[in-house]
């Protein structure tokens, strides 16, 4: 399933705004994963456009992963996979990174602090999106128990 979110900014401006799209895909990673307790090990692939009229550039991240468990883990720091991707419109930027969690089932959403060409420092949503651990290796573990 692909998770999408666009930022439209400043919503009733005349002048050339920034829109940036961010669509997600996870991916449960059960060979890196501890199938009868945990941790589970999910991969994401991030797919961030500037669909808006102006230049603008990621420069931090922050996500927020939680698990059916109660865990709850922040995630901030710049860029993204050691990169600050500079879009111009109708560019796009894709990467895949990952995480870990305690339960079979959780969730991750966030937002990319970004930068126009004009200076104006917005935030791009990045969707909430679900993290399952599915699949047959995962019904074999639970019919065993």
């Amino acid at each position: 399933m692909v998770y999408r979110s666009t930022l439209f900014f400043p919503p009733d401006s005349k002048m050339p705004s920034p829109k940036i799209d961010v669509s997600v895909v996870p991916q449960f990673l059960p060979e890196q994963s501890d199938l009868a307790s945990g941790p589970y090990t999910f991969a994401y692939f991030v797919t961030i456009k500037n669909v808006g009229d102006i230049a603008a550039q990621l420069i931090g991240r922050h996500w927020v992963i939680e698990d059916a468990k109660g865990n709850h883990q922040e995630v901030k720091g710049l860029g993204v996979v050691g990169q600050q991707p500079l879009l111009q419109p109708g560019e796009s930027f894709t990467y895949n990174s990952g995480t870990q969690i305690a339960s079979p089932v959780g969730s991750m959403h966030g937002t990319y602090i970004c930068i126009a060409e004009d200076a104006t420092v917005f935030e791009a949503q990045i969707p909430v999106f679900s993290l399952r651990a599915e699949g047959p290796e995962i019904a074999t573990v639970s019919t065993l128990h």
